[in-house]
């Protein structure tokens, strides 16, 4: 998760940023000031990035994004794909809403340590650009190392973010036999992101870029995996995607009317809860929110799906069929510096990685 990554980061490389960033403000005084100490150094530094990314759309720097991506790199922020979801649906967010710039601003990024160039590269795939795959052409050249994950997005066999799996079909009798012996449909997968924790940072990324409804609505179209009694990993992305709507619309009043206008146009179970999180975000109830989410999860883990204790009441399926795994609560972010609460990226059993404060 950002606040976590960001706080875990050497000293050195936040000093960096904030060398960086500062390049663009006031001209220093011309009276010396003392060194602060190493632990000011960092938290002040740290606090800098998280309220310059969080305040980003409410005054679009884009100028400033290379500076920001390469410290982040020398952080290591993206040694694991699975925790920096938000970085790169941010970096796709600024490329997306910045044309004419995006191959500037991509081209300066190149600098970064190598093995972090994935990150450009899907950043790119997921800016949403009409020109992505160009883009990419022009920078792949400088980026031998990623060769191949450029042309399986040149290829269309790797998904962009307009091409995800929403699985808002409830399953039949036979879907429910599949899920509860782990049957495999004889479907042909079709490239698409699965709902996940990571799609949600990515999406929440892509909003603090732009503070654009697109990536909102893709968030809402998650919300009915939130009453999904038979799989596990669906009701935590749907019980996540709950949470960090309601708790970033209690601080963000733009986000909070785009949910009040949305809810007109969706679907009945869509609908449902999404006034849900329109009701917990203007009562600030949270808490309640995560409780019962938490409790939804864990009936889910004690009980098994819904699907095999249909199956089994009619005595088609015994005892012990699935195992559900075990469920893991972690924290989402730093609420008091205003910054969104993203999910972290998840590393979990058929589990939980979302909720903690």
């Amino acid at each position: 998760m950002v606040t976590a990554l960001l706080r875990n980061a050497v000293a050195a490389a936040l000093a960096m940023t904030a060398l960086a960033l500062a390049a663009h403000g006031p001209a220093a005084a011309a009276t010396p000031t003392p060194t602060p100490a190493p632990a000011a150094t960092a938290r002040l530094s740290t606090d800098r990035i998280l309220r310059w990314i969080n305040d980003y759309r409410h005054k679009p720097d884009p100028d400033r994004l290379p500076a920001l991506v390469r410290a982040l790199s020398a952080m290591q922020a993206f040694k694991d794909s699975e925790t920096c979801g938000a970085y790169v649906g941010f970096i796709a967010g600024v490329l997306g809403s910045n044309p004419g710039r995006a191959q500037r601003l991509a081209t300066e990024m190149l600098s970064i340590a190598p093995e972090d160039r994935w990150v450009l590269v899907r950043a790119i795939a997921y800016s949403g650009l009409p020109s992505w795959k160009d883009l990419l052409v022009a920078v792949g050249d400088r980026m031998p190392e990623r060769h191949e994950m450029i042309n399986r997005y040149l290829e269309g066999k790797l998904p962009t973010l307009d091409q995800i799996a929403y699985r808002t079909a409830k399953p039949g009798m036979l879907d429910k036999i599949k899920i509860a012996f782990r049957i495999k449909s004889d479907k042909s997968k079709e490239v698409a992101l699965e709902p996940t924790p990571q799609l949600i940072d990515l999406l929440w990324g892509y909003y603090l870029a732009t503070g654009a409804y697109k990536p909102v609505d893709k968030i809402i179209k998650l919300l009915p995996l939130a009453d999904d009694k038979d799989n596990v990993d669906n009701l935590t992305t749907g019980s996540a995607a709950k949470f960090t709507l309601a708790s970033n619309a209690v601080r963000d009043l733009n986000l909070l009317g785009m949910l009040k206008w949305s809810v007109k146009t969706q679907p009945k179970d869509t609908a449902k809860v999404l006034n849900d999180v329109i009701e917990t975000a203007e009562d600030v109830d949270t808490g309640r929110m995560r409780r019962e989410s938490l409790a939804a999860i864990e009936e889910l883990k004690e009980k098994g799906p819904d699907s095999k204790r249909e199956l089994t009441g009619m005595g088609q399926i015994g005892q012990g069929a699935l195992s559900m795994g075990c469920i893991v609560a972690a924290a989402t972010g730093q609420i008091e510096l205003g910054i969104p609460c993203v999910i972290g990226g998840a590393a979990y059993s058929a589990g939980l990685q979302y909720m903690s404060h």
